[in-house]
């Protein structure tokens, strides 16, 4: 029994050493090869956007093709989610639909032109991915175990 409690206190002695050695961590931010950068255009009718005056439908129109544009370039970072069916009936197809679906935060984009081109507003977006992956730095902080010391 006496050897049982020894055995016991000298194991808690020596498990409670190793919390008395502190450690130091180095770590290695890794940076990707090169960023690419991204462009986008969105076009939006002047003359179909809702509003009494042209100065209205052209603000409008400003604005869906910004929209669009921002579209476009989640488009290029996150992807589409398509879903499709098909419903046939005595072998003839009787129903089919496709539906896109993009979602994604975009930042850092900025406008680079934005003009009209006849009855169509045009807005000319550029992502720059150095100044994401910046931001995302900035954030995240990725990081990799460079080098522990212990003293």
């Amino acid at each position: 029994m006496k050897r049982i409690a020894i055995l016991t206190s000298v194991m808690i002695s020596l498990s409670g050493c190793a919390q008395l050695f502190d450690k130091h961590i180095e770590y290695a931010y890794q940076q990707p090869d090169s960023f690419p950068v991204l462009k986008a255009v969105g076009y939006a009718p002047i003359s179909l956007q809702p509003g009494k005056s042209e100065q209205q439908k052209s603000i409008l129109a400003i604005k869906a093709s910004k929209l669009e544009a921002y579209r476009e370039l989640a488009e290029q970072v996150y992807g589409q989610k398509i879903t499709a069916s098909t419903s046939v009936r005595a072998m003839v197809a009787s129903n089919d639909s496709l539906n896109a679906q993009v979602n994604g935060v975009v930042r850092g984009a900025k406008v680079v032109k934005s003009y009209a081109v006849g009855d169509t507003y045009a807005t000319e977006l550029e992502l720059d991915m150095k100044l994401v992956y910046d931001l995302y730095i900035g954030e995240v902080k990725p990081r990799s175990v460079k080098k522990v010391t212990y003293y």
